[in-house]
């Protein structure tokens, strides 16, 4: 959530920078008039409770004075509290209605980019920011997409996870669901070892944790809701995660707190129709490993910059070929200021494909989760930085494993990072 203060003082600077993520596309002037309408009711409602105070001193003073209860100098005090009273009761409603116009208002405004952020209509604009593993891209003569692969040797099953649920659900089976479980537990173990807490946290949140995150109102068409309860399923772990700590204060010492967290992600896909029916690209239900930040503001880019050093580790080290893309403002997630994506090279399709995700959200979801820090020494409290990325989808990891690691025999070899997992070498 942008800051109000900031919006009510700066709109034309709030204006330039959300206009770069498309102009015209946000208009903050409905917050502007009602913050106006509602300050000035505050302060009409101040005026009117202070004269009321005012009144019941004065009433107080006159009768120890000596006049009667009943007096007309004291009546008319009483009289004029009474209509303060009536007024103060329509005033009250009235400010809080404007309250609701605007948080509502003010939940549906993106994030404002970084400065740094490059400024961009679309993904064409992104900037490639390095490249890894070249000489680890295979020929691409005679190789399979990872489906084929997968079907082939018998590890994963689309035909009977479209008959347990629907399209986009998959079954793995044998070797594919303990390369499934290697995957999570290496990339567990790295990050661990890195300095991230490991949290098992709740599949299922309410929708005070969405909106924390940004996913709510927003992206709500994009989430699995149970109809019974107020509960969603997690479309990724950055939400119970980040909503562990919503409404807290935390001391300055505990910063900055690294998570990393293994769960099963639920999405919709919604308007993905027609996109990568197959494979392991895109499916209502995936796992992944995410990381999760809570930093002081001080050190939000850097500790932006070594997130992404630690998703890619990972490809580094089952020797996947990758690319780091820098997001332009047009291709910039909802919440995030700042965005880096890990593409890893898919053979079949010949081209990199997303693989993680790492944002900078500054204090654009601690606002929205009331997430703030008390600084030694210092009076009041500052809102935390948030950042997190995936380290990594763990399908698509497999997809990236199975076709880059496909031999010539049909087999598949296994990296050398998780043979020690799977006690075997060869698929």
């Amino acid at each position: 959530m942008l800051d109000l203060k900031l919006i009510r003082e700066n709109p034309e600077a709030v204006r330039e920078r959300l206009n770069r993520r498309g102009a015209g596309a946000y208009d903050i002037g409905p917050i502007v008039e009602l913050d106006k309408q509602q300050r000035e009711l505050e302060t009409k409602r101040s005026q009117l409770q202070s004269r009321s105070n005012e009144i019941g001193k004065l009433v107080g003073q006159k009768i120890k004075g000596g006049l009667k209860p009943d007096s007309v100098e004291v009546q008319a005090l009483k009289d004029e509290g009474n209509e303060i009273k009536v007024r103060l009761a329509e005033l009250e409603p009235q400010e809080r209605d404007l309250k609701t116009q605007i948080e509502a208002l003010l939940l549906a405004l993106p994030n404002l980019p970084a400065e740094s952020t490059p400024i961009g209509a679309s993904e064409e604009d992104n900037v490639e920011v390095r490249r890894w593993g070249d000489e680890y891209i295979p020929e691409s003569d005679g190789l399979l997409p990872h489906w084929e692969i997968g079907e082939k040797l018998g590890i994963i099953n689309f035909d009977r996870a479209v008959k347990v649920a629907q399209t986009r659900f998959i079954a793995m089976v044998g070797a594919g669901a303990a390369l499934e479980r290697a995957l999570i537990s290496f990339m567990l173990d790295r990050q661990i070892q890195a300095g991230y807490l490991e949290v098992i946290p709740p599949l299922l949140v309410n929708s005070e944790s969405l909106t924390a995150t940004s996913q709510l109102p927003k992206f709500a068409e994009e989430s699995f809701k149970c109809a019974e309860d107020d509960l969603w399923l997690i479309p990724t772990a950055e939400v119970p995660v980040t909503n562990l700590y919503r409404d807290e204060i935390l001391e300055e010492s505990q910063l900055p707190i690294y998570h990393c967290a293994y769960t099963p992600c639920f999405r919709r896909e919604a308007g993905a129709h027609g996109r990568d029916n197959r494979g392991l690209i895109r499916l209502h239900q995936f796992n992944k490993v995410e990381l999760v930040k809570f930093v002081h503001p001080s050190t939000s880019a850097q500790e932006h910059e070594n997130l992404v050093r630690d998703a890619e580790a990972i490809l580094q080290a089952l020797k996947l070929p990758y690319r780091v893309l820098e997001l332009c403002t047009g291709d910039l997630g909802f919440g995030a200021a700042k965005c880096y994506d890990l593409e890893v090279w898919l053979p079949s399709a010949g081209r990199y494909r997303e693989i993680s995700s790492c944002s900078n959200f500054e204090d654009f979801q601690a606002r929205r989760g009331n997430i703030r820090f008390k600084e030694a020494g210092k009076k009041g409290t500052k809102f935390v930085h948030t950042l997190n990325g995936s380290g990594l989808a763990i399908g698509r990891t497999m997809a990236a494993v199975l076709e880059n690691y496909q031999q010539s025999d049909g087999t598949v070899k296994i990296p050398e990072v998780l043979q020690p997992y799977l006690r075997r070498e060869i698929l």
